[in-house]
């Protein structure tokens, strides 16, 4: 029975490893980085994980060694010798583990020094502005004149340089792809920066409990050739283009939603989010699927989707209603803010 039970336990042990590593995919993560400073931080998890390996195999093979060649014989009753010390080996199970240590602080130094580098002066980086808020990301490229929010847009290969900072608590900026996080603290202002090696769309996320809603406080980080992100800032900074079917959505939002929202390129948005390019975005909310019902049900109730949220909402029976036909038209015009 006792048999049984310890392999029932193996079993269970086995099982919640491969829960664990089912989580381990090969989407980009810092398992899979896409980033050079994700690159090199997985090269040092590799490298200590080899050495901790080692070290436990080394460690291991001696126990076993040692049970198996000194264990007590039947018969024999007689005192093994007594041994108080053995320079050799006193030097030796000091001396190899310092040199591991050192392996593997030479590499963990540097990096550490590398990667917190300030290259807000550098000429060919690129200067981005990040400001936290409960729960969204704005992002500032004062060297570009835009100012945007939610979607943090790269050109691949170069470096990006963040001066970052909070506006209400501290929150902390990651994009687990592309590289490691850093606080962001109200207040003060820190520095960070990245390189994006690979074109494509990562999940970047609020690594500091910052509030009801921080699970959800969620950014795109969108990395582009050269010549994307080229065109990118270009239509960026042209005013927003809005057909005359969507006048009446225009007026809407410019009632309701203009004292906290901008639309300019240049314009530093209030206390919300900055429009500008909102159409294009992956996500309303940082977590909804960008489509018109999704945007209704967005206006309607942020707080249901979002809890903690500065937003109030404009559904039926709150001070800011608006009726069905109005939201129909606000939902048109937002949809025209490419």
């Amino acid at each position: 029975m006792m048999q049984l039970f310890k392999g029932k336990r193996i079993f269970l042990l086995f099982a919640a490893f491969a829960v664990l590593l089912s989580g381990c995919s090969l989407e980009a993560s810092p398992l899979n980085p896409k980033g050079l400073q994700g690159k090199e931080q997985l090269d040092l998890m590799i490298l200590s994980l080899v050495i901790m390996t080692l070290v436990v195999i080394v460690v291991y093979v001696i126990a076993v060694y040692v049970l198996v060649k000194y264990r007590a014989r039947k018969g024999d009753n007689s005192i093994p010798k007594q041994v108080e010390g053995n320079h050799k080996l006193e030097i030796t199970w000091t001396v190899i583990p310092l040199i591991l240590l050192t392996i593997l602080a030479v590499p963990t130094i540097g990096y550490s020094f590398k990667h917190d580098q300030n290259l807000s002066n550098d000429p060919d980086a690129v200067k981005v502005k990040v400001t936290a808020h409960q729960f969204w990301w704005e992002f500032s490229y004062p060297e570009l004149g835009i100012e945007t929010s939610q979607d943090l847009v790269m050109p691949v290969g170069k470096d990006i340089s963040f001066e970052m900072t909070s506006v209400d608590v501290m929150h902390s900026f990651w994009i687990p792809a592309i590289g490691g996080k850093k606080d962001t603290n109200p207040g003060l202002i820190s520095y960070f920066h990245l390189r994006p090696l690979e074109v494509g769309v990562f999940k970047g996320k609020c690594a500091e409990l910052c509030g009801p809603s921080h699970a959800l406080m969620d950014f795109k980080a969108v990395v582009l050739s050269q010549e994307d992100f080229d065109a990118w800032v270009a239509d960026m900074k042209e005013p927003t283009s809005i057909s005359g079917d969507v006048a009446t959505g225009e007026a809407i939002f410019k009632a309701n939603c203009i004292q906290c929202h901008a639309i300019q390129p240049e314009a530093r948005s209030p206390v919300a989010p900055h429009l500008n390019g909102f159409a294009d975005r992956e996500r309303v909310g940082s977590i909804l699927e960008m489509n018109e019902d999704n945007i209704k049900d967005w206006i309607r109730d942020p707080q249901s989707i979002k809890p903690g949220s500065l937003m109030p909402g404009f559904g039926e029976g709150t001070s800011l209603e608006l009726s069905e036909e109005e939201l129909n038209q606000l939902t048109k015009y937002l949809l025209q803010l490419k």
